[in-house]
């Protein structure tokens, strides 16, 4: 009996180990994705790609503008002379996220040449695939992502295994304010950082 005990015992120390590295592990990533997620990289470079987010018909969603805002901003302080927005049509929808994004800029007096879009993509890695095509076809070489601040880190990381050399810019004012939205975020992101560990890029 106190064989089996000890035996008992001592498995159950190493599950209280294992809990407590993989609690200090997802908290490590989890500080990660914030750190990079606030910091600004931004720096002289062929492009500035706004990664889509939601559009309402016509109307980019508060989380869509402060992304395409932020990228306007960019491109008026001379980090890039061209802005490329990314996004395709979400269900039922009549315009691409990357039109409606499209749309907007001209609105705010930037050129409609200083603009390219695609319209294909629907998730993150699909949005830089698309803008990865169009960097090649226009022989662009280093680009600016510009998304929400706990989106960053997983966007850079695909940009790096997609070979885009890119910095980050994460919007300054993200839409995700309260502490519910912004720890749904965080959870969401940590779970696509170990998804992409053992997922092949094509």
């Amino acid at each position: 009996m106190k064989s089996g005990s000890r035996r008992r015992g001592g498995l159950g120390r190493w599950l209280l180990r294992l809990m407590v590295l993989a609690i200090l592990w997802l908290g490590g990533v989890a500080a990660w994705i914030n750190w990079v997620g606030h910091r600004d990289q931004a720096q002289r470079a062929d492009v500035i790609i706004v990664l889509g987010a939601a559009a309402y018909d016509a109307r980019p969603s508060p989380v869509f503008e402060e992304r395409i805002r932020h990228g306007l901003n960019l491109y008026r302080a001379g980090y890039a002379p061209v802005l490329l927005f990314t996004g395709g049509y979400g269900t039922g929808a009549r315009f691409a996220e990357s039109q409606v994004a499209q749309r907007y800029a001209v609105r705010q007096g930037i050129p409609e040449e200083a603009i390219l879009i695609e319209t294909a993509s629907r998730t993150t890695l699909q949005n830089l695939l698309q803008a990865r095509e169009l960097m090649r076809e226009r022989q662009l070489h280093s680009a600016i992502i510009v998304s929400d601040p706990l989106h960053m880190s997983r966007a850079l990381r695909l940009c790096r295994q997609l070979g885009i050399e890119a910095t980050g810019s994460p919007t300054p004012s993200t839409r995700f304010r309260s502490f519910q939205t912004q720890w749904k975020f965080l959870l969401q992101e940590v779970y696509f950082f170990h998804r992409d560990l053992v997922a092949r890029v094509a």
